[in-house]
């Protein structure tokens, strides 16, 4: 069946998205209309989806309170059309449109909709919680573009241990995508190994906040970086010094010795699975994979072996913070 979206402000919204909305969440699903009213439908846009001869199929609605981030919600398919592929449809048409704008897109999934949201490349970011009675957990996608790009491909693309394929970039952004899809989905540790830390890639907000929220919220996470030279660190105030300093019992920075044998590419390894890997120091062109657990065992032995070599820089420990 072909079908058409249109896109809506809350002032112009037709009856029938309501009216949606109300049959799904208020009428079924049993959420109280003070939850599903709220304010943040007057700064939204709002999505209905539409057989050509104007059947009404399903809503959505995508805002943005951050600069970098659009919040995909309130996405319902009326019960006649599901299973049909259209709430994938939806979701990747609002994909394709918030995608270009927006680096990162989040949303907040009921449990039982937690696969649908992973075949189209989000993955899970927060424990189980309760909303309107209902358990939900917070997704996102940090690479929508990439993923758009690939879906006949990747039956799960970018998912932390089932997603075994491997995804090639060649450019700043690519890299720094696939590379923020794999910390972020890190439980347990992430080893960095580089030449040394280089602002564009490392000294960003996001991924320090990644780093930082895998050594808070997980007890027995660790973060090493492993580097040739801190020079650059000591010359340019770097905010990822400031921060293993800052949580010193989960994260570390070391240098090489120039003496023992080294690594000639650098790499990212996160958990047992994800690795990103670069060809060479002064490039982005690599490879991610998400689920590679026999590369990641090989780069972490050639990690550990460096590791364990490596010394901690003076120079950083007597920064002032």
């Amino acid at each position: 069946m072909n079908w058409r979206i249109r896109k809506y402000s809350w002032q112009l919204v037709p009856g029938t998205i309501k009216d949606i909305r109300q049959q799904v969440f208020i009428n079924e699903q049993k959420v109280p209309p003070a939850l599903e009213w709220d304010s943040t439908d007057e700064i939204a846009d709002h999505y209905l989806m539409v057989l050509t001869d104007n059947t009404p199929i399903g809503v959505a609605r995508v805002f943005s309170t951050l600069g970098d981030v659009a919040h995909i919600g309130r996405m319902a398919i009326l019960p006649g059309f599901r299973g049909q592929g259209f709430g994938q449809q939806l979701l990747r048409h609002l994909m394709s449109e918030t995608g270009q704008e927006f680096p990162e897109l989040r949303l907040s999934a009921q449990e039982h909709a937690v696969p649908f949201y992973q075949a189209s490349g989000f993955h899970l970011c927060s424990d189980a919680y309760d909303d309107a009675g209902i358990p939900h957990f917070d997704m996102r996608c940090y690479a929508p573009e990439l993923v758009l790009a690939r879906l006949d491909d990747h039956p799960r693309p970018m998912i932390s241990g089932e997603d075994s394929t491997s995804w090639l970039f060649d450019d700043e952004q690519s890299l720094i995508q696939l590379m923020d899809s794999i910390v972020g989905q890190a439980r347990q540790r992430v080893w960095l190994y580089d030449r040394f830390l280089e602002h564009d890639l490392y000294d960003r907000s996001r991924f320090r906040e990644l780093l930082s929220g895998l050594a808070r919220h997980h007890r027995a996470s660790e973060v090493r970086i492993l580097i040739h030279d801190d020079k650059p660190l000591i010359k340019r105030r770097h905010r990822l010094v400031e921060l293993t300093r800052r949580l010193p019992s989960h994260m570390a920075i070391r240098l090489v010795n120039d003496e023992l044998p080294l690594e000639d590419q650098p790499f990212l390894l996160a958990d047992r699975d994800g690795v990103v890997y670069r060809h060479e120091f002064d490039g982005p062109g690599g490879f991610a994979g998400f689920a590679h657990g026999g590369r990641v065992k090989l780069l972490e032995d050639a990690f550990q072996r460096m590791w364990d070599g490596g010394r901690e820089s003076l120079e950083l420990r007597q920064l002032p913070l």
